[in-house]
């Protein structure tokens, strides 16, 4: 009874087209954001902030990209790692030639750099598609990785080959360094994820995501309609690599603090893509649950047998964890394969029709 639509009535278009046009959403999101700018950063201690919610904003940063790519325009890619590993080497070395740029916008001059290279990389899918796509993508994948590696320019020739985020400060606030305190680097992963996630369901409301989908569902049909095959991947393959370049600039100045390139493997590519399916396919809610449960299940799975005082070996759990962690997976693709967010949107519609739901 409380979810309900009855008496809200739609009198302009601005409000038909609203984002959230059922007042409880909005009043959700708004309680939400509250939860999350003031009551989290007032209880959350160290570790939580460190080890668990700001990792997983930055991979939902990084999933929210893959699923505008690959869940609206229907581009396979296996290079996400790669591409969040450029945006944190162009992140460093902004940093370290202009040291009076405002940190904030060196993580969005890395996102337009990384989007930059995406367009390069992004050149194949005008000829190929599929998993022949994904063979192009996962080149790059290697292809960089191995550049940052070989190549001493990208790391300021450091004997030890690893790139550290240099103390930098916001309106007198530091926001990277070991100065930085956890929950300063919290609120800055938080806003950019937000702010991201508004444009991007905008963006996907818009005109340019509606030939995204049309060039996802049929391509060859889009393009008889008027819709330029070239424009559409390449604007696909731009956007979502700003939004992982922003991500891998997140990832290094944000969360770790100094990486080497082996943090940015093909682990990460895989692990940002299970994101995506087990979220949703096409989804900007779906990238973030699909975060929160790659983020959050193997950290409870890795705590559940201490709380019921079950004792075993670092490796057997390692192992146990590595195999409930996969069924998880397997289990929520039979049960449903759109996803997470897709039992999200069944739960609303029977709320809203309770109490006969059908």
């Amino acid at each position: 009874m409380i979810y309900r639509e009855t008496g809200q009535f739609k009198t302009s278009y601005r409000l038909d087209q609203s984002i959230f046009p059922i007042a409880q959403d909005r009043w959700a999101m708004y309680l939400l954001a509250a939860v999350a700018y003031l009551i989290i950063p007032a209880v959350a201690n160290e570790y939580w902030l460190q080890a668990i919610l700001i990792p997983f904003l930055v991979f939902a940063m990084a999933a929210l990209g893959l699923n505008l790519l690959t869940g609206y325009a229907g581009q396979l890619s296996l290079g996400t790692g790669a591409f969040m590993a450029v945006g944190a080497y162009a992140a460093y070395k902004l940093t370290t030639a202009f040291p009076a740029a405002p940190i904030l916008l060196v993580f969005i001059a890395a996102g337009l750099v990384t989007a930059v290279v995406g367009i390069i990389f992004g050149l194949p899918s005008l000829r190929i598609k599929g998993l022949y796509l994904a063979v192009a993508t996962l080149a790059a994948q290697f292809f960089l990785i191995w550049l940052f590696n070989r190549v001493g320019w990208f790391y300021n020739y450091n004997p030890s080959g690893t790139i550290t985020a240099p103390p930098r400060t916001f309106l007198g606030i530091m926001i990277t360094g070991p100065e930085a305190t956890a929950t300063v680097r919290y609120l800055v992963a938080l806003t950019f994820v937000l702010v991201f996630a508004l444009l991007a369901k905008n963006m996907v409301r818009s005109q340019i995501g509606r030939t995204w989908m049309a060039i996802r569902d049929m391509d060859i049909a889009a393009e008889i309609i008027g819709i330029r095959p070239l424009t559409t991947k390449l604007s696909a393959f731009a956007i979502s690599s700003f939004y992982c370049g922003v991500s891998g600039a997140l990832f290094m100045f944000i969360w770790l603090g100094s990486v080497e390139t082996i943090a940015f493997d093909i682990t990460v590519s895989f692990e940002v893509l299970f994101m995506v399916i087990i979220g949703g396919m096409g989804s900007i809610l779906g990238s973030i649950i699909g975060a929160g449960f790659i983020t959050l299940m193997p950290i409870f799975l890795t705590n559940a047998p201490h709380w019921i005082g079950l004792e075993m070996p670092v490796d057997l759990a390692k192992e146990l964890e590595a195999i409930i962690f996969g069924g998880l997976i397997i289990f929520f693709l039979i049960v449903e394969p759109h996803g997470l967010a897709r039992l999200w949107q069944i739960g609303k519609e029977k709320l809203r029709r309770w109490p006969f739901p059908y």
